[in-house]
């Protein structure tokens, strides 16, 4: 099945290892920058106590929790061990010449 891409912003409106936060049909999805420029998506929650991801610092390709740092893969959803969960992922595509994001969902 083909998901229906929606543009949800421009490269240019989301800071390299920075966020920012779209509301979608009744989701909160956080959108990552990382230093090299790839765009992710995350929902806005983590699996433990519901912390805003958006809030929390990148380091590589992983978002830590603002409120306990639990260590979140922006690629798989998965929660680094020793903890344990999963956060939904989004994908995501940048057009290279306008710099539009889209959003499959």
């Amino acid at each position: 099945m083909i998901k229906p891409k929606r543009q949800v912003a421009y490269i240019e409106d989301i800071d390299r290892k920075g966020s920012r936060v779209l509301k979608l049909d009744g989701l909160e999805i956080a959108l990552f920058r990382l230093s090299g420029g790839e765009v992710l998506a995350v929902e806005n929650k983590c699996p433990h106590k519901g912390g805003a991801l958006s809030e929390g610092m990148v380091c590589g390709d992983k978002v830590h929790c603002p409120l306990h740092d639990w260590r979140i893969s922006l690629h798989t959803g998965q929660v680094q061990e020793p903890d344990h969960g999963c956060v939904p992922t989004y994908e995501v595509e940048v057009d290279p010449v306008s710099g539009a994001v889209y959003l499959m969902i």
